[in-house]
């Protein structure tokens, strides 16, 4: 049995007055993290609060947001230490970022050896367009700690394909850093999430930021959850674990990965394989190219 323990880090925003009270907010919560934890996530654009950091921040709007870049390299480097001095995994959830003339919503990967791999979201929701996002173009699966794992970043969990491409492509857990500002957002991320496990026999972490900070920043809903396939190998809802509403806390799991292989072979549902099984028939009907005439 390969068994991989997952720490969510479930965020609560608040309003800094500068980068070292935000670093106390990730420190205070990452200490909560258990030591057997071999990934650890926070959620999405988690450092939107540093935007009250500005002089008259008062006046910003969240088409500001972008003044976040300020604190990139502070916002790398406190991961990277963490990392290290933890000797864990951590998934810095994502941050705004400029590179050259474009800014990115770039989830990173943390090591403990003190190197990382970035995510540039691929699908911006459309309210990211306030912020001048662009989109990233690549989707790939990464051999890192004990498990094969990919980023799938908020509305990319509601992109089936992304988390069909990483499950051929080898990914066993998909981590979900997300950021949802109303109860009808963080449900419809949720249960896309639930629905990418059963479709794919993965496993998938939904780490959301919360938080009512106020002007200009915008509330966050959600809670944090370990998911996994619904079958007689784990829970029958699918929930390894899962954290409260809006509360400042860590959500803690441990899931087996081999368990996903059999379960493919010999599950109930063996949706894995039979989603490619009768692909003559998909392909019949050309629902991309289709589509793309009628427009």
């Amino acid at each position: 049995m390969r068994k991989v323990t997952i720490s969510a880090c479930q965020f609560r925003v608040e309003r800094t007055k500068s980068f070292d009270d935000f670093k106390n907010q990730v420190v205070e919560l990452i200490e909560q993290v258990p030591q057997q934890s071999d990934y650890v996530i926070f959620p999405e654009l988690f450092t939107v609060g540093l935007l009250t950091s500005f002089p008259d921040s008062e006046k910003l709007t969240a088409r500001d947001l972008i003044l976040i870049d300020k604190y990139t390299d502070d916002y790398k480097q406190l991961f990277i230490e963490l990392a290290v001095e933890k000797k864990q995994v951590i998934i810095g959830g994502s941050h705004l970022e400029r590179r050259d003339d474009k800014y990115y919503n770039i989830a990173y990967i943390f090591k403990p050896d003190g190197t990382y791999i970035e995510h540039k979201k691929t699908h911006i929701f459309p309210s990211e367009s306030d912020w001048k996002t662009s989109e990233g173009d690549e989707l790939a699966v990464f051999e890192i700690g004990p498990a094969k794992i990919a980023l799938a970043v908020c509305y990319e969990a509601e992109i089936p394909e992304i988390s069909r491409i990483y499950s051929i492509n080898g990914a066993e857990i998909i981590f979900c850093p997300s950021y949802t500002f109303t109860e009808h957002g963080f449900w419809r991320v949720r249960h896309c999430a639930q629905a990418r496990c059963i479709e794919n026999q993965v496993y998938f972490v939904h780490c959301p930021t919360v938080g009512e900070p106020g002007t200009p920043l915008p509330n966050g809903f959600g809670r944090a959850s370990i998911l996994s396939p619904c079958d007689s190998a784990w829970s029958p809802n699918g929930i390894v674990s899962e954290g409260e509403t809006n509360k400042n806390m860590v959500v803690t799991g441990t899931v087996d990965i081999d368990e996903l292989y059999v379960n493919r072979k010999t599950g109930a549902a063996t949706t894995f394989v039979d989603r490619t099984r009768r692909e003559n028939i998909y392909t019949k009907y050309e629902p991309y190219r289709s589509y793309n005439r009628k427009k």
